[in-house]
């Protein structure tokens, strides 16, 4: 009789109560059926691969060890929780994953108590995790607090921030420093282990307590010398003496992918008895994947693909990406003026620069996850002569708001801002939306804001901003593919000069960025109903075309602004000139369109967009209710 398929251990633990119910050897195999379902769902939505398949085990380990929810399991980024996903309820949703309605690509408060904190932005788990640590310990509550950063994340200086502040929570903090990528670890193995597991046990940390006391009876000096020989010693063998100075207990390193190393150490830290501990864990990206083992990225992030080749699905041929407009366009102008530099956050391929990299590496600078000092380093070598273009994703400079204002703008210093991912960015969601730069950046004194149409303005703005050395300047333009058009000879363009695409009588529509496209579908509708439209492209919030305005407020009956960007941005400016100039009393009607104020959640961009109420439909209902009629053929285009 042939033997019947087994059954996946998997499908015996929905949640981690069930799977605390496990004896310890059953562990490595639900790791397997984990690994096995995690690239089966991926293969079929995309999103992150590779983060994910390094932590499958130290998933299992955690909420094997601690009494998650009650003790809080905060992931940084998130790019690697789609295990912890799988493992907490959500196995049945993975395959809609980053997908319209379905899961989120990172942790969501919203979607599971698992998930105690949300996370999108590396580097905020370790600050997290010490809020619930700390509440805890004031509330008399039980629950530990378990951070797992990567070492990637901790480039950025608010995860030492927290560490400095974390004597607070005692015993009740935990940190996973998941190293997979810096090689901060010698090679580790049976003796790593076996020293980890020991001075992580009770009896090793009750004698450690029991000298700590009787040290601190000892004259200064004798006690600064008993803690600095601990110190010494564990340093020597294991390392972490940056840790131990932060105010942490080290434990490690430890193999992130062997649970008869992790189980017993992570109970020994589950039930120590003083202050906050750090695990330093090393693991693999792409763990236990053939293919994503052996690409470079390790699969970090990927589209639909195959699993058994592991062949990930192309896209057609299409127009280049903005990202690639400009990395060609920046390296065509680094080529012709030494004096410019490109800097980049730990995002070197997502901005392009990866290529200004390959060209100038003595002029290319990778800061990490460090924002803040992207900014002011780039301040510094502006002041210093130099022409730094500093290319941060929109949602990422938020981060570095501060430093926007306080060195750069205040000290008027010609700092080149290239913000990507500007506006909706499809299925990361509301956390990498670029909604907000262009009311943030216009607010500022002295700044120059330009928004990209086009490829070929997104060229002639690169030109622009390499020229410019009177103040900060910024560009920002979406993620993904551009019209098609074909690109030009750069052209410096006039500071504060729009553009007129189409020229009307009756209604003006003033576009901002890539809506430009769907103004332009509207303008023809409109057209066909008898209504003959202007189209602006404006170019610059900042400073705006104040001619160019005050002439399409003055000769059309119907003014609408479009921009792919929050309330507060060009609409609010747009209308403050009107106000101010009394443009609006003879009768105008005008009108803004803008996103709406609320935060997005993922989907298809262009279905985002229709949401938001910034595609050609939107724009001919605003101008038909302005004018009181009926929105002809609308209906059946939506339909």
């Amino acid at each position: 009789m042939a033997d019947l398929p087994k059954t996946p251990l998997l499908d015996q633990v929905p949640d981690p109560r069930a799977l605390r119910g496990l004896k310890p050897e059953q562990l490595p195999q639900l790791a397997e059926d984990v690994r096995a379902e995690m690239i089966s769902a991926v293969s079929v939505t995309g999103g992150h691969l590779g983060a994910g398949l390094g932590v499958v085990e130290l998933t299992v380990a955690l909420h094997y060890v601690f009494d998650t929810p009650r003790d809080t399991l905060i992931w940084d980024v998130g790019h690697q929780a789609y295990p912890h996903k799988i493992l907490t309820g959500r196995r049945g949703g993975m395959r809609s994953l980053r997908q319209g309605g379905g899961l989120s690509g990172f942790t969501k408060r919203s979607e599971s108590e698992y998930d105690p904190f949300g996370a999108a932005h590396s580097s905020t788990s370790i600050s997290a995790a010490l809020g619930f640590a700390v509440a805890n310990k004031l509330a008399d509550k039980p629950g530990k607090a378990i951070a797992v950063i990567g070492d990637g994340a901790m480039s950025a200086g608010m995860a030492y921030e927290a560490m400095n502040n974390a004597r607070a929570a005692g015993n009740r903090l935990v940190v996973i420093l998941n190293d997979n990528d810096m090689s901060i670890a010698p090679p580790v193995g049976g003796l790593s282990a076996y020293l980890a597991r020991i001075v992580s046990s009770r009896p090793f940390l009750s004698l450690r307590d029991v000298m700590k006391k009787v040290a601190r009876r000892l004259p200064r000096p004798l006690h600064d010398a008993a803690r600095k020989t601990d110190e010494f010693a564990r340093g020597m063998t294991m390392g972490g003496t940056l840790f131990e100075e932060l105010g942490f207990y080290y434990v490690g390193p430890i193999d992130g992918h062997n649970l008869d190393h992790l189980v017993p150490v992570l109970e020994n830290v589950r039930d120590a008895g003083e202050g906050p501990i750090l695990v330093h864990v090393v693991t693999q990206k792409g763990k236990g994947y053939a293919p994503a083992e052996a690409a470079a990225d390790k699969y970090h992030g990927v589209q639909k693909f195959d699993v058994v080749s592991g062949v990930q699905a192309k896209a057609p041929p299409g127009p280049p990406s903005y990202t690639g407009v400009f990395a060609d366009a920046l390296l065509a102008e680094a080529q012709a003026d030494p004096r410019i530099c490109a800097i980049t956050a730990a995002m070197p391929s997502g901005t392009g620069l990866d290529k200004f990299a390959k060209a100038f590496p003595d002029r290319a600078f990778d800061v990490g996850i460090a924002e803040q000092h992207a900014v002011t380093f780039a301040a510094g070598l502006a002041a210093q002569g130099q022409r730094p273009f500093c290319a941060i994703y929109s949602t990422f400079l938020q981060r570095a708001y501060d430093q926007v204002v306080h060195d750069v703008a205040i000290q008027n210093l010609p700092v080149r801002f290239a913000i990507d991912r500007a506006g909706l960015v499809g299925a990361d969601g509301a956390t990498h939306a670029g909604s907000f730069d262009v009311t943030y950046l216009a607010s500022l004194p002295n700044f120059v804001v330009m928004a990209a149409a086009d490829e070929a303005e997104l060229t002639h703005m690169v030109h622009t901003m390499a020229r410019h050395d009177s103040g900060p300047i910024a560009v920002r333009y979406p993620r993904g593919n551009g019209t098609g058009v074909t690109i030009p000879t750069p052209e410096e363009l006039p500071i504060g000069k729009g553009r007129i695409v189409r020229e009307g009588k009756s209604v003006a529509i003033l576009s901002l960025g890539t809506r430009l496209e769907e103004a332009l579908k509207a303008a023809d509708r409109l057209d066909a109903q008898g209504l003959s439209t202007t189209v602006a492209d404006l170019r610059f919030a900042k400073p705006l075309d104040e001619a160019l305005i005050r002439r399409l407020l003055t000769t059309h009956e119907v003014a609408v602004t479009v921009e792919e960007g929050s309330v507060g941005g060009l609409g609010a400016h747009v209308l403050t000139l009107a106000s101010d100039e009394g443009l609006i009393d003879g009768g105008l009607k005008l009108r803004t369109l803008r996103l709406p104020d609320v935060f997005q959640d993922h989907d298809k961009p262009e279905l985002q967009y229709a949401e938001a109420g910034l595609d050609a439909d939107a724009i001919v209902e605003t101008v038909l209710a302005a004018l009181r009629r009926n929105s002809v053929g609308v209906a059946e285009a939506r339909a």
